[in-house]
């Protein structure tokens, strides 16, 4: 494998498979079945999960509520998706923890650094749930943050699109796919890959990160492998 230890990035929208709200109880069990196949191999996976599928703090904000109410409450939605997440990679015969940024103590662990190593390191699936626990700060960033924080060869983000494009290829049918393109001419061609302050945490700090089609059945284990699957950003 060429990655050891690698930060998945999922949306929660990704959850919802082609129901227009909550979580798809097959979706869940398809990605489950691709994280396995990596674990089995000796890939060490991490993973944050975003909450759109049940709430985002910024679409409360624009109806009239408090922004930092909306995004706690986006950050509770991401502890759910990372509960039905823990359950299905359970199911598929794995070991996890739920580790989350806000004190949950009855259903998961808080967030500690150390521990989160440990776990990786013997095997077992981390889901990081909560964001980074602060408002105003997206899943992108946690997802950083995380895999800086634990080490992580690479953020593997997993999308609907295969790749980053120069236009929205689901509007433009002259879009053009990247396979490789640097931290700058991303932000040159205003280019949107995650939110800047998430882009930029990755880029000062030399992470790379690759946009794939999470939902093609056998890309992960691809993209793990090194072949030349979706978009790879670096220096």
């Amino acid at each position: 494998m060429k990655y050891k230890r690698i930060l998945l990035k999922l949306s929660g929208e990704a959850l919802m498979g082609s129901r227009q709200y909550g979580i798809d109880p097959e979706r869940l069990s398809e990605y489950a079945k691709d994280i396995k196949e990596i674990t089995d191999l000796g890939v060490e996976v991490a993973i944050v999960i975003g909450g759109g599928n049940i709430f985002r703090g910024v679409a409360g904000a624009m109806a009239g509520m408090d922004r930092v109410q909306g995004d706690h409450m986006g950050m509770l939605a991401t502890v759910i998706n990372g509960l039905a997440l823990q359950n299905a990679l359970e199911d598929a015969g794995m070991k996890t923890r739920l580790q989350t940024a806000i004190k949950i103590n009855e259903v998961a662990e808080p967030f500690i650094r150390r521990k989160a190593m440990s776990h990786l390191r013997k095997g077992r699936v981390v889901i990081f749930g909560g964001g980074t626990g602060n408002p105003y700060f997206t899943t992108d960033s946690a997802a950083v943050l995380r895999a800086i924080e634990i080490e992580a060869d690479v953020i593997l983000k997993g999308t609907r699109v295969d790749g980053i494009y120069t236009a929205d290829p689901e509007k433009d049918v002259n879009a053009v796919k990247f396979d490789h393109i640097t931290f700058d001419d991303v932000l040159k061609k205003g280019l949107k890959v995650m939110d800047t302050t998430a882009f930029t945490l990755s880029q000062e700090n030399k992470l790379p990160i690759i946009v794939f089609d999470m939902n093609k059945k056998g890309n992960l284990m691809k993209v793990v492998s090194g072949e030349n699957i979706g978009t790879k950003v670096n220096i």
